[in-house]
C-alpha cells in the first residue's frame, strides 16, 4: 500500500480561472467510486466542496439541493466533495452539528437531507482538495463542456437564509448555459477553513487540555433536584443525565455525554449529572468523573434521600430506570427524554436541531 504524504495546507492553491478540472477518485456515500469522467455527459460540471459539521455549509444545505433541482435538467452536475479529515476536527468545532466529517457520518446527512447528488470523501488524503483549493466550505467550482474551469468562489453574499441579494453561482450558470463567459468569475469565500490532517494535533492538544480542567461533585437535596430540572436559573439549553457507577448502561455512555458536552458548552448549552449512587461512595463516585474528563456540574444525592422522592423530584413521568437522560429548553420544556442508554447520535441530533445549526 502506497502511503500518501500529508497535505502541506501552505502549498495549497485554489484552482485559476481557465484552469483545466483535476481528476479525482472518490469513494462515494453509495459505496461507489467516482472518477471526473463519469460526469463526461454533463454540459457544465460544478465541484462544490463542503462538508457535515460546518454551519455555514448546514445553512447553504437547502440552497444547494435547490440548484440541483433547478439545473440539473438543464444538463448540470453539481458534485459534493467532503475534504475535511475528520481527526482534525476538534470537539469545538462541533458546536452547530450532529455529526462529525467521517465517511459514515456523511451517509448519515446524506439520509436525513434527502440529497440526491453524489458525495464523495476525501478526507483519508485529501489529494483531490489539494488540487481543487477550496479554501473555506462551502466553496464552489463551475466547469464547462470541456471542463476548464470558468467560475470559483461563493454561492451567493450572504450565508443567512433569505438574506442572499447577489447570487454568484446561479449568475455563472446562467450565463454559462447561454454559451458567456460569467461576468463574476472568482469571489472570496466566507466559511469554515479547510481541516487539514496536519490540524490533528490541535485536537489532540484539545483533548489533552481536558485533563487539566477542575472536576467537582456537589451533593444535592430534593429542591436542587427540582430547581435542575425547572431549569428557570439560566438561559441555556440543560442536558442531564441521571445514573450511578454500579450501572452499567450508565458507566457505557458517559464517555460520548462528556464529549458531547465538549461540543455544546461553547454555545447556549450546559450539561448536568445526578450520580444515584450512595453518599458515601462519594470519592468513588468523583473518581470516575474525573477519569471521564467531566468538568461539567455533577452532583450526588445527599445522604437519606428516598429514591422514590428522588424520581418524583427529577421527572413524574419517568419510571425509574436508570441511566434517564433529559434535554431541557430554556422555559423549563422536555425536549427529549431517553430511560435507558441512549442513542448519541439521536441525542446529538436533537441538541442540534434545538440550539441552532447555523446563524441566524
Amino acid at each position: 500500500m502506497v502511503e500518501v504524504p500529508v497535505v502541506n495546507s501552505k502549498e495549497v492553491k485554489t484552482l485559476e480561472v481557465g484552469s483545466p478540472a483535476p481528476d479525482f477518485k472518490l469513494m462515494g456515500v453509495d459505496d461507489e467510486y467516482h472518477t471526473l469522467a463519469d460526469y463526461d455527459d454533463a454540459d457544465i460540471l460544478a465541484i462544490l466542496f463542503t462538508c457535515n459539521h460546518c454551519p455555514t455549509a448546514q445553512a447553504y444545505e437547502d440552497r444547494v439541493q435547490a440548484y440541483v433541482n433547478e439545473y440539473e435538467p438543464k444538463g448540470v452536475k453539481l458534485v459534493a466533495i467532503q475534504p475535511n479529515a475528520d481527526k482534525a476536527v476538534r470537539f469545538d468545532e462541533l458546536g452547530y452539528t450532529d455529526l462529525n466529517d467521517s465517511f459514515e457520518e456523511m451517509k448519515i446527512r446524506v439520509k436525513d437531507k434527502s440529497y440526491s447528488y453524489p458525495y464523495l470523501y476525501d478526507g483519508a488524503t485529501q489529494q483531490t482538495a489539494a488540487k481543487y483549493g477550496p479554501v473555506a466550505t462551502p466553496h464552489i467550482f463551475l466547469f464547462d463542456k470541456d471542463r476548464n474551469l470558468q467560475y470559483q468562489g461563493r454561492i451567493d453574499n450572504d450565508e443567512h437564509i433569505g438574506k442572499a441579494t447577489e447570487f454568484d453561482l446561479k449568475n455563472a450558470t446562467e450565463a454559462m448555459l447561454k454559451g458567456e463567459k460569467p461576468e463574476v468569475a472568482s469571489t472570496k469565500v466566507f466559511g469554515c477553513s479547510i481541516k487539514w490532517m496536519e490540524k490533528a494535533e490541535s485536537k489532540i492538544a484539545e483533548m489533552e487540555g481536558w485533563a487539566e480542567e477542575d472536576v467537582s461533585l456537589e451533593k444535592a437535596n430534593l429542591d436542587k433536584l427540582k430547581s435542575i430540572m425547572a431549569n428557570k436559573d439560566s438561559d441555556n439549553y440543560r442536558l442531564v443525565n441521571v445514573w450511578a457507577t454500579w450501572c452499567g448502561p450508565c458507566v457505557a455512555e458517559f464517555e460520548g455525554l462528556a464529549q458531547t458536552d465538549k461540543m455544546y458548552r461553547n454555545r447556549d448549552f450546559e450539561f448536568v449529572t445526578l450520580s444515584n449512587d450512595e453518599a458515601d461512595n462519594f470519592d468513588n463516585t468523583l473518581s470516575f468523573l474525573q477519569k471521564k474528563f467531566a468538568s461539567n456540574k455533577n452532583y450526588i444525592l445527599e445522604e437519606g434521600i428516598n429514591k422514590y422522592d428522588m424520581i418524583e423530584a427529577i421527572d413524574p413521568d419517568w419510571q425509574g430506570a436508570l441511566p434517564y437522560t433529559v434535554l431541557i429548553s430554556p422555559s423549563g420544556e422536555k425536549l427529549y427524554t431517553q430511560m435507558g442508554e441512549i442513542d448519541i447520535l439521536d441525542l446529538r441530533k436533537n441538541i442540534a436541531d434545538n440550539i441552532g445549526r447555523y446563524f441566524d
